[in-house]
This record gives structure tokens, sequence and C-alpha cells, in this order.
């Protein structure tokens, strides 16, 4: 464990360790760790077999620091480690390719002469060095003391269930098609619904004319086993979309839930089903969280899931499993189509979804789903999920809006909507309030004009008592030879509010662009991505990714709740990290994103009232904005596509100062006076997550 205090004159700051061997460099295992200002930064690292050197790069930049304390922390003594960090090592170098689950079976074997203990340190040992996966580090942990403090024992379900009113224990149907699985895991997946502790199920197998004689004996068997058991067989093997409806077509429940064949369920997940209902009971869609298992039903993976999230819906099928939807409305829509299989669960959500009040939807904050890892038997030949995936989603948006482009996105069953942008292209007018910083106002200013693409914006400069010479001859000079900037006076003190709030008065477009003077465009189509969003009549703020000049993130959209009011997601983290499921590749919905680059139509801005000038006047007023915005009813989105570097705060400066700390709690007392609530349930995060932390780690 490393331990470092570092005091610094820069807004961020980052420790970089490099160790050498035998003098040379081992570069494969530096360490990146940003640095919390004067006070405790703890990372879990992997020390190298064979280092002889360590040697320390404590900032990225230029700038005065002062070490206060750095210490590393051995958690495994003497010969024990080195002979276990030399076998993770050799496995880390030589199956660093393959897949996680694979290289852990390795670890647990490479360990097993250790004995129990031995191999619970070598696994989770494994885990914090390599995997760099801030929710799996620590999973082990959470099922062993967090899930089962959540758990809803054998008698609250029965004293629960009794309390019900018997119109709301439905009977939910299990569509569990087949088509030759081994009969082990088989067995599993019938067998946790069996073991389900609401009791009112049924299981609907339908056979996709499967050969394998075990298969087609155990499904007999349980048929004969119990009466909630139904089985058919189909003569022709047709695909498990066309599998899937024969289960439906068995289905006498008013809700149903889809099983894979090889899957299982957890013991409570139709308790909770029917428990939701209970609170909600005109609820048509109910989705849970889902973790992975192996070959041997060992949880891992797990993936903790937000409300609902049309815009992330699009880009890939984060809801999966466990899914229960409603049956007359699943049979409305035609069930699941045929020519979809591999995508057809996300076809039939995206056409269940559509025009359903989100009031419908629920998420259930547990894993109830466990999705086996292993090479799925296929019920067809010719399935291709990323094909039939992309197809059901260009199926899906030809219907919002024809003249979308749907595209492959990133990675593996990901996908990019391309919005429209109306022929007349709207007026953006950007707002940049800056005070002197010629520095960095320049290249901002620049960059802007000179990259962007779309052309038809327009640049105010908000000049808030400006008195460098330099910044006033530029600012002077570019007004006169650019006609797409204006300069406008503030001749106030400092108040984002007030300054962006005059600044809109004066705007001719038809969208506001708030834009901070340390801002730098990377990819010439930032703007016309964000118009694009903007531009949907459903969409209220839309926000960009951020990046630090050292290219990790500073703003990936901002998730309430963090450090007590809002933090931004996945900050530090490294330019092309995927982050948390893939989430800083794709769009998504999100409560809130910075007024650092933000754009918004400007009849939206005024009918909600702008910016809080009194209560807000440097902090949080870009998260207030963002909250009236969808209580007013519009989703805010946040797009990967637009690129900029922001050198945070740079112009504004340290909260420093008595007043300003006394500023800034104030700001803070009002965001949990007025926001208290939202505050502490992100519907685009989940309350499995924590709120100490920006990475998406466990809670």
């Amino acid at each position: 464990m490393l331990e470092v205090v570092m005091e610094h004159d820069q807004p961020h700051a980052a420790l970089r360790i490099n160790f050498d061997k035998e003098g040379q460099p081992e570069k494969e295992h530096s360490i990146f760790l940003p640095l919390k200002k004067g006070k405790m930064t703890k990372r879990l690292c992997f020390i190298p077999f064979g280092v002889t050197r360590i040697r320390l790069d404590p900032m990225e930049t230029t700038g005065r620091f002062s070490i206060r304390e750095l210490r590393f922390v051995w958690l495994m003594p003497g010969f024990a480690y080195d002979r276990l960090a030399l076998r993770l090592h050799n496995l880390h170098t030589a199956y660093k390719d393959r897949p996680k689950k694979d290289i852990l079976r390795l670890v647990r074997k490479e360990a097993k002469e250790g004995g129990r203990h031995w191999r619970k340190i070598a696994v989770s040992h494994y885990e914090e060095t390599f995997m760099h996966c801030a929710p799996s580090r620590h999973y082990q942990y959470w099922l062993d003391h967090v899930e089962p403090k959540r758990l809803v024992s054998p008698n609250q379900v029965v004293a629960n269930l009794g309390r019900m009113p018997k119109k709301h224990k439905h009977l939910i149907s299990i569509l569990l098609p087949t088509y030759n699985t081994p009969v082990e895991w088989l067995k599993a997946a019938i067998e946790s619904v069996m073991a389900q502790s609401y009791p009112s199920w049924q299981l609907c197998i339908a056979d996709d004319a499967s050969n394998d004689e075990e298969t087609l004996s155990a499904l007999a068997r349980w048929a004969d086993s119990d009466d909630r058991i139904d089985v058919v067989y189909r003569q022709k093997n047709e695909g498990v979309a066309a599998a899937s409806n024969s289960a439906l077509d068995m289905a006498r429940g008013d809700f149903v839930a889809w099983l894979g064949h090889d899957d299982e369920m957890a013991p409570n997940a139709l308790y909770h089903v029917v428990e939701t209902l209970g609170r909600h009971p005109d609820g048509e869609l109910l989705y849970s969280d889902e973790d992975k298992i192996d070959e041997v039903s060992q949880r891992f993976d797990p993936y903790f899931k937000p409300r609902w999230n049309p815009d992330l819906l699009l880009a890939r099928n984060y809801i999966a499993h466990l899914s229960v939807l409603r049956t007359g409305r699943l049979r409305n829509i035609g069930g699941f189509r045929r020519g979809f299989e591999g995508g057809h669960n996300h076809d039939v959500l995206l056409r269940f979804t559509h025009d359903l009040p989100e009031s419908r939807i629920h998420h259930i904050p547990f894993i109830l789903y466990h999705w086996r890892s292993v090479s799925h038997v296929s019920s067809s030949s010719d399935e291709k999920p990323s094909n039939a995936g992309l197809r059901a989603v260009r199926d899906h948006v030809a219907r919002l809006s024809p003249q979308a482009r749907v595209v492959a996105g990133p990675v593996a069953e990901s996908y990019r909507v391309i919005w429209p942008v109306p022929d007349t292209e709207p007026m953006v007018s950007l707002l940049v309030p800056t005070r002197d910083g010629i520095e960095i106002l320049r290249p901002c200013v620049n960059a802007i004009l000179e990259t962007t693409q779309y052309e038809n914006f327009e640049v105010l400069i908000l000049d808030n008592q400006s008195q460098c010479q330099e910044t006033l001859a530029y600012m002077s000079d570019l007004e006169k030879r650019d006609s797409r900037v204006r300069v406008i006076r503030w001749d106030y003190p400092f108040n984002y509010s007030s300054i962006n709030n005059f600044g809109v008065r004066h705007a001719r477009g038809d969208i506001i662009g708030l834009v901070n003077n340390d801002i730098e465009p990377i990819n010439g189509n930032w703007l016309r991505e964000m118009v694009s969003h903007v531009a949907r009549p459903d969409v209220g703020c839309v926000g960009a990714k951020l990046y630090y000049p050292n290219d990790t993130i500073q703003h990936a959209g901002v998730i309430l709740g963090l450090g007590g009011v809002a933090g931004h997601s996945h900050k530090f983290y490294a330019k092309h990290h995927p982050g948390y499921f893939h989430r800083l590749y794709l769009v998504q919905n999100l409560s809130a994103v910075t007024a650092a680059c933000l754009l918004i139509r400007k009849s939206v801005f005024e009918s909600v009232g702008g910016l809080n000038e009194t209560d807000l006047a440097v902090a949080f007023n870009d998260v207030d904005l963002c909250l009236k915005v969808r209580e007013a009813g519009y989703r805010n989105v946040w797009t990967p596509h637009a690129e900029l570097y922001h050198h945070e705060s740079v112009s504004r400066g340290a909260d420093d100062s008595p007043k300003k700390h006394a500023r800034f709690k104030r700001e803070i007392a009002y965001m949990r006076r007025t926001w208290g609530p939202q505050l502490d349930s992100d519907p685009a995060y989940n309350p499995n997550l924590t709120l100490a932390y920006e990475d998406f780690s466990l809670r």
C-alpha cells in the first residue's frame, strides 16, 4: 500500500512512481496517482519482483511541492510475498490478453498449494494489482459483508407476502428457451427458479429442436417434477426469438421474465419484483442489477445500473437482465422478432419502451441475476449479435427521427446515434466570461474560431473588469477582425451566474453555450455534435467530455451526491479509458453536466429562470440549472463525441480565503436545502456505488 501526503501549488497534481530493475526502467508497472492536496492519498499497488530502485516524479508540470509523508506498507512480507508476486507477475505477463475469468482461474490453481487462505489472498491481490476496475476490486468483500445486510430473510419474505394484498401477488411467467444446453447448467438455471422465495411462478420452457438426448431427458424429468413447469418441444430449430415466442405463448402470468438457459436467478429475485409492483402497481417494465458467474457459479463483475436512461439504452442494452415485462404489452408489440436473434432482447426493450411513460419503468437496485460467462451454446448457427443489435437500434431510431443515422459504437454491441441538425442551422451564442487571463483566453477563443466546423455561431466575450492591457488589446483587435466575436462589458464584482444571465440577454442565438475561458476544442465536430442533441425537443442541457492538459478526465458528467452535493464522473481516469461498463464511450442521460461547456436552448434557459444569481454566485449554479431543467421535464445529455481540454478554474483561482470558504459553505447549504432528496438519489447512478469517490467503486 502506497500512502502519500503532498502540498503543491497546482489546481491538480499527480505523482508518478517508476521502478527500475537492474538499472533499467520497468515501464509496464509505473504507477500514476492523482493526489488530494494536503490530504492522505492511498493506493494499493504492485511492486514488481526484482526491483532495485524506485523513482518519483512528483508533478506532471512545473511548480512547487513538498512531500510531507511517503511510505510503503507491505501487505505480504518477505519470501511469501516475493513468491506470490513473481507468480502473479508471470501469469499477468503471459495471459494479460485472456479474459479475466480465465486469469483468475489460473491464479487460483497457482496458489492452490498454499491453501485456502493463500488462494483468497492471491485472487484478491491479483484483482487489486492488475484489473484496475474499481467496482470489481472489492466485490468479494462486498458479497461477504455488504450484500448479506441487504438481503431479506426467509421469515421476512413470508411476513411481507402475508401482508401483501392478493391483487399484488402476480403470477410471473419465466421464459426459458433451450437448445442442447449442457445438463449441469440447465439444472442450475431451473433449480434457481425452483429456489425462489416467491412461490407464484410459471416456468415456460421452449426447446428449439434439441438433438442432445441428455438435454431432452432432463427436460422431461423437470416437467414431471413440478406442476409449475411447462415444456414445449419445437419441431424445427428456428432460433432463440422463435423459441422465446413459443414460451410466451404458454405464459399465463401478468408479467414475464426471461432467463438464459445457463444463467441463474437470485433466490429473492421474484420477491423483489412483486414487492416493487406492490409499491408501483402501474409498472410495465422492471429490471435489476446483475453480475456474472463462471463454470462453478463463482460471482464476479457486478453491473450496478442507473435508473431509466433512454439515451444509454440506444447506446447499448444496459437493461439486459433481470427484465420483467407486462405480458399484455409484450404481446401487443408482437413479442420477439425473427431475424433479430442475438439482439432480440435489446429489440424487445426498445419497442416495449417506445412511448412508455418513465413512471412505469422501475429499476430494482439488487443483484437478482447471474449471467454465466462461458461460451454460450447458440440456438441458431447464423446469429450475429452486433449486427442484430445495430439493426434493432436503427429500426427504433427511424421511428423517432428518420434523418438520424446509427453506426456501430467503439466497443462490441455498442452504438452511436448521429442525430440530425436542422436544415437551417440554429445560431449558437457561446458566452465566454473572462477577466484578464490573456494566456488562457487567447488559446481558448482562437481554438474555437479556428477549429469549430459548425458555421452558425457567435462568441460573446463577457469582460468582467479586465485591467491587463494585452488582454484588452487582444479583445479589441479580435472584435474588429472577426464578425463572429463581440465583447460585452460587465463592470461588477465577479458573479458567474449574473455574468452569464447578462450575456444571455445580449445573445442573438436560439442556442446558448456556456463556455469557460480556459476551454480548448480538440475535434472540429464538437459543436455540431452538441447542437445535434440540444436541438432534440425533449433534451435540455448537453455536456461535453473534458480533459486536463495531461490527458486525464476532468469531466464526464456530474454525479449527484458525490462529496455531499455533486462531483465529476470518472475524474482523473486516462483519456482513452472505457470507464464503468464503457460509460466513458457512450452517450447517456445524466442529471447534470458542467457549465464549463454546456449547451441549452435559449427558450429553455429562460423558462427555468436562468442561473441563480442570488444563492449560487460561483459554485453549483450549473448543477442547479440542470436540475431545474430536469424538473421542467427535459432530459440532460452527456456526449463523449464532443472533446475539449479544460484548464479547470485557472482564471477564477482557488477557494482558499476565509471569505471564499464561507461563500462555498453557503452554496452547499443552499443546494442541500433546495435539492437534498435529489442529491441523495441520482437516477443516473446506483445506490450500491460510492458517494465518497468519483470512480464508480462499491459503496
